[in-house]
């Protein structure tokens, strides 16, 4: 017996000693291809080695790192935890394992691998920058700022520290200090390619487009494999107008990463920005399987149900609670409101507080803007938080009418409600809804003791912090109203607009001397439903030799307008009597009204700023009535202004109403002529009169909540 465990003993020792004599020139070859960039016969020395050895160390962290290098991450996880079980006293192995650990998106585990590396080696700058690269993916962007910071006390030359806190100053709204820190990457790092993606996300959001865009093409051209240079560039064509494109980089971006949360976001909105509303709604579906919590999918998906034909109020405030739930509700129960303080004296002078991000020449700027110039400053003083960087001559106006000037672009929404409470805000009004931009985080966080909801959007929240929602009863139907998490208060009209600018001129209908009716549609592309499609064609084929002009900035992109013509095609309306226009300044713009005699309102999602300036220029306007508020925007305007004749119930109506009034040549000359005055003596149209409603209601608002009620 015992010989028989010394001959065992023996046999293993040469087995062992024979191992070791093969093990070290393998190991030394395989480190020898690492070095020189021989990955691929690296790789396969390795797993020579590991086969005779398998709980080679060196072997098993090394190749666990190639893995990861190449976005294997689980069989990076398999190889580095083999290594770390091997040698549990190996910060590297430790630091290893989080990066394959982050890259499956197992976060939390991720952070703990990188504290146990910490752990055994305190100065680990590398190892901090990491943990923050995992509190960043966590959406922790202040605890991943200290993390970076921390790193770079130990290393001052570690770029990707300085790309991960200017990744994390992006996500913070801090981006003049981003560029700062993604600069400094670059400058250590110059080919760095996801510091030249960060920086195109900092460039945009700060409106230097055409610099965004280099350093996207740039980023693409270093690492082509890399999802993030192909989704930001398409954030910034997508931005610019240039739709097609960007939809074609969204489809390279899903080649890479098919389940980026982001990747399926972008093709979303360029889904939307087309008018391909099914596909857009199933991008937005698709991001939020992945990621429940994505806000700006949620708004999207808010945003695009606009354009359903047949979605319901009851499925729009759904989607709105939706949004709530997962994002809203989280922030209140977080973010605790302290009670309010202001003084209840029923009839002070009341501080209004606005937040927009379009206080800039953006059209819901031409909606509101009346109300803040005409509001009666005896009564009221007004703040206004700016939320965007993008600043022209609309945005100098709004600075000469406030009271107080906020630029709160850069600031997180923590900073924007606590200044809100600082400048002791008593009603505070949110101007975009669910659209681009919005801050609802803020008004989760209740920071003014009424908030208010309308104009931007207009078509409500869901949040039950926010206390009223503007509109008019045809947009919002006493039947409906009881859906709303917000408490419906009627005006003239849920919008208004400011009057044209001076000297634009208003010609006579076309018509008379074209010998032909020509009809307009200055929508974005994107409302131009198949349905609508279709009815427009019916309406042309009953008026002999009429035209449809239309216009959008999205139609400067030809494949855009061949899509768009082929469309039309489609539905017997060739393309020889369709019109197209793109971008042009506002005046010319006001100007293409003068060249169509009636104008067709889109449906399912109505014009706004549109309907109204084509009124104000003299042009009739067809609409259909809808069950949602998108869907009864233009009808609850041309109700408010005295042309309830033009509002059809049904596509059957739309066709007869179009049809009938462009037999009358002379009746649309008239009207053309008398409508201004109509608009004028109107509430709805008049911005005075308008203004002084507007102030009823929040003087009323105020008295209510200072006899105890909301």
């Amino acid at each position: 017996m015992g010989s028989s465990v010394g001959q065992r003993a023996f046999q293993n020792a040469r087995l062992q000693k024979r191992q070791k004599a093969d093990v070290l020139p393998l190991l030394g070859r395989a480190l020898e291809l690492h070095k020189k960039g021989l990955l691929s016969e690296a790789r396969a020395a390795y797993q020579q080695l590991l086969q005779i050895a398998p709980n080679q160390f060196i072997a098993l962290h090394m190749l666990g790192v190639m893995e990861s290098d190449a976005k294997n991450y689980q069989q990076a996880e398999i190889l580095l935890s083999r290594a770390v079980a091997v040698d549990p006293r190996s910060a590297e192995a430790h630091m290893g394992l989080g990066v394959a650990l982050n890259g499956l998106k197992r976060h939390d585990e991720a952070r703990a691998s990188y504290r146990k590396a910490l752990a055994l080696k305190p100065n680990y700058a590398l190892a901090l920058s990491n943990l923050g690269n995992a509190n960043a993916a966590l959406d922790l962007h202040l605890e991943a700022l200290d993390s970076y910071d921390r790193a770079l006390t130990m290393d001052g030359n570690l770029a990707e520290a300085y790309n991960g806190r200017g990744s994390a100053l992006c996500r913070l709204r801090n981006y003049d200090e981003a560029l700062t820190s993604l600069n400094r990457a670059l400058s250590i790092k110059p080919d760095y390619a996801a510091a030249l993606a960060n920086r195109a996300v900092a460039l945009r959001e700060l409106q230097r487009f055409d610099e965004a865009m280099a350093d996207c093409n740039r980023a693409i051209a270093l690492a082509p494999d890399d999802v993030n240079g192909w989704l930001w560039r398409a954030n910034v064509l997508l931005q610019t107008q240039r739709i097609a494109e960007a939809l074609s980089d969204c489809e390279r971006a899903l080649a890479i990463a098919p389940d980026s949360d982001q990747a399926h976001l972008v093709l979303g909105l360029c889904f939307a920005g087309l008018g391909r509303v099914d596909e857009a709604l199933a991008s937005f579906d698709r991001a939020l399987d992945i990621r429940p919590d994505l806000q700006s999918a949620i708004s999207s998906k808010i945003f695009t149900l606009d354009f359903v034909a047949n979605a319901s109020v009851e499925q729009h405030q759904q989607a709105r609670q939706i949004w709530w739930e997962r994002i809203g509700a989280k922030i209140a129960s977080e973010v605790a409101a302290a009670p309010h303080d202001n003084s209840r004296d029923p009839d002070r002078r009341l501080v209004l507080g606005y937040v927009s991000s379009d206080f800039n020449a953006h059209s819901a700027a031409f909606i509101f803007k009346p109300v803040l110039q005409h509001h009666d400053r005896a009564q009221f003083e007004i703040v206004c938080y700016s939320c965007s960087s993008k600043a022209d001559a609309t945005t100098s106006e709004f600075q000469g009418i406030a009271d107080r000037w906020r630029d709160a672009s850069q600031w997180t929404d923590d900073r924007l409600a606590a200044q809100i409470r600082a400048d002791r805000v008593d009603i505070l009004i949110d101007l975009s809804g669910h659209t681009r931009g919005n801050r609802l985080g803020v008004f989760a966080r209740k920071p003014a003791p009424i908030q208010v909801h309308g104009w931007g959007h207009g078509t409500g929240t869901g949040l039950p912090t926010i206390d009223y929602l503007f509109s008019d009863p045809v947009a919002i139907p006493a039947a409906v109203r009881h859906l709303f998490a917000e408490t419906v208060v009627d005006l003239p009209c849920f919008v208004t607009l400011a009057p044209l600018p001076a000297g634009i001129a208003r010609a006579q209908a076309p018509a008379l001397s074209n010998g032909f009716v020509t009809f307009g549609v200055f929508n974005r592309i994107s409302k131009i439903s198949d349905e609508a499609a279709d009815v427009w064609s019916r309406i042309l084929e009953r008026v002999p030799g009429s035209r449809l002009l239309i216009k959008d900035v999205a139609l400067d992109d030809q494949l855009v307008r061949d899509k768009l013509l082929a469309r039309f095609a489609a539905c017997r309306l060739p393309a020889e009597r369709v019109d197209l226009l793109g971008a042009t300044l506002r005046s010319e713009h006001l100007a293409s009204f003068n060249r169509i005699d009636i104008a067709l309102d889109p449906f399912p999602q109505n014009g706004g700023v549109s309907t109204l300036e084509a009124l104000q220029m003299g042009v009739p306007v067809v609409a259909k009535l809808g069950s949602s508020l998108p869907s009864r925007a233009a009808g609850a305007i041309l109700s408010a202004l005295g042309l309830p004749d033009w509002v059809a119930d049904s596509d059957e109506a739309y066709v007869e109403i179009a049809v009938g009034r462009a037999a009358r040549i002379g009746d649309l000359d008239r009207l053309r002529r008398e409508l201004p005055a109509q608009i004028d003596a109107a509430a709805a149209g008049n911005p005075v009169s308008y203004a002084r409603a507007v102030d009823d209601a929040y003087r009323a608002m105020w008295k209510r909540y200072c006899s105890g009620g909301v």
